[in-house]
């Protein structure tokens, strides 16, 4: 007879577990009210990602065989029994096994010589994580539970060296590192921490506060439910300080900036205090004029927009490598006279070429290039010469050519609504607030990235990749317009 009182039998995946190891509170919540959930704007773009990076592990292996959970994950159980029992040589994708109610999939089983097996868990990562280490002990297991003799497990990451040198040619994209040896322990700790997550399941929620684990490795999803009734706080905390300043003044029960007093503190610090204790912005206009002057002209005020693939779309790009498909141009004269340029493509077509020759086009060769972090802006540049040999000289020219206001800012500005930061977008509204960037629909470089992959998919329309178009353009006109604002305000210039 069934036991209607038996407690229920939570089941549990590799995810299920590596969310119980970031937070117990986090493994209850995703399964008894995952309508707390709040995922961010950027989760279905890395999905995208991710999926992208595994059909390319898979692709590589044209002879094996991807088994398919339709109806449900107990054919694909069915499915894996069947394969190994026939004997098949393998790869096979997705293999899916079970033990004790804990279910995996592994991204790639392959056959050892010793006709034994070997795991690889496929990460879009350029390094193995902390965490990569706790799913794939999970994997290695429930696989041997299961009975499966395993040779090796190891972590296939992206190489981020390689480079793309013939269309659709991904070998040498990954790079495996073995880790069954420095596993073991963890291994061997596996059926405990099962116990442990399920035990956590069949409670109720966990009360836990919260703490650094809320962000690592992931953003947790519920940190706005479990943190809805934690006070406020003070409303200018020491954590405004930059680069981790009010770390000192926590560890000896400070929290509020305020309770500092002047000679607390040095420097920007000092600033930033006096700013806001006193509601007036830190502004030394004297400092920004002598810091500029140098710069010659005319001046080409200049941001790209990049998109950064895993898998590298076209020839001679690395994983990850930044490829520009937008730039924006305000070209001022030094009589005040302002023009505005600009390049964007999303059709998903290879940009470089493009880019390369409208920035030659556009920007005069005795041009000071202005950028907010110049670095990014350089890197680009430097790049688009190693790409375009006939055009490396000027892009060359260019980069170096290319001086940073986002010091100048830094050194000379601050209001206490930034908040410790001197990113453009914090800036821009303490000096002129009608240029927020919250009215544009493309509001930051996340959301360009998402713009593009959504125009460049070649099931877009046409007239949503023209109101994406628009978006862009819009976005990146107001990064460069706003470095204009920002160094005439610091001048004191109109």
């Amino acid at each position: 007879m069934h036991d209607t009182n038996a407690p229920r039998r939570y089941g549990l995946s590799k995810s299920r577990i590596t969310s119980f190891e970031q937070c117990p509170k986090k493994l209850w919540l995703s399964v008894h009210r995952p309508e707390f959930a709040q995922h961010d704007e950027g989760a279905e773009m890395r999905f995208a990602g991710g999926n992208e990076v595994g059909e390319i592990a898979c692709a590589l292996h044209p002879q094996g065989v991807m088994v398919e959970a339709e109806p449900d994950l107990t054919a694909a159980l069915a499915a894996t029994t069947r394969l190994l029992g026939e004997g098949h040589p393998g790869p096979i994708f997705e293999a899916t096994f079970q033990h004790e109610g804990v279910l995996v999939r592994v991204d790639v089983l392959e056959r050892t010589e010793s006709n034994a097996w070997r795991a690889a868990e496929v990460k879009s990562s350029t390094g193995v994580k902390d965490y990569h280490r706790g799913d794939l002990a999970t994997q290695v297991w429930a696989l041997r539970e299961a009975g499966l003799e395993l040779e090796s497990a190891a972590i296939r990451h992206i190489d981020k060296t390689f480079e793309l040198t013939r269309a659709g040619d991904y070998a040498g994209l990954f790079t495996d590192v073995d880790l069954l040896d420095e596993l073991e322990d963890t291994i061997a700790g596996r059926a405990a921490l099962v116990e442990q997550a399920r035990a956590v399941l069949a409670g109720e929620e966990p009360e836990l506060e919260m703490g650094d684990h809320c962000s690592s490795p992931f953003e947790c999803e519920f940190a706005a439910y479990c943190g809805r009734d934690l006070p406020s706080g003070p409303k200018w905390p020491v954590t405004v300080l930059p680069r981790g300043g009010g770390k000192k003044w926590q560890t000896k029960g400070i929290e509020n900036l305020l309770d500092l007093s002047p000679d607390d503190l040095s420097g920007t610090n000092a600033q930033i205090l006096a700013a806001t204790r006193d509601g007036v912005p830190f502004h030394n206009a004297e400092g920004a004029r002598r810091e500029i002057a140098g710069w010659g002209w005319p001046r080409a005020w200049l941001d790209f927009e990049t998109i950064a693939p895993a898998v590298p779309r076209w020839i001679g790009t690395r994983p990850y490598q930044q490829i520009p498909f937008q730039f924006s141009l305000h070209l001022e004269q030094e009589d005040g006279t302002i023009t505005h340029h600009e390049f964007l493509s999303c059709d998903g077509s290879d940009p470089r070429r493009t880019c390369a020759e409208a920035l030659v086009e556009m920007i005069p060769s005795d041009a000071t290039i202005v950028a907010y972090y110049a670095p990014f802006e350089r890197r680009v540049l430097r790049d688009l010469a190693g790409w375009e040999p006939d055009l490396a000289e000027s892009l060359l020219a260019k980069a170096e050519a290319t001086v940073d206001l986002l010091p100048v800012t830094r050194n000379n500005w601050y209001h206490r609504d930034q908040r410790g930061s001197w990113s453009i977008k914090a800036v821009l509204p303490t000096i002129a607030p009608e240029l927020d960037y919250a009215t544009l629909e493309v509001k930051d470089g996340g959301n360009a990235q998402m713009a593009w992959h959504e125009a460049a998919d070649q099931a877009c329309s046409d007239a949503r990749r023209g109101a994406l178009s628009d978006a862009l353009r819009a976005y990146c006109a107001r990064d460069t317009w706003a470095m204009v604002t920002i160094a005439r305000a610091l001048e004191n210039r109109t």
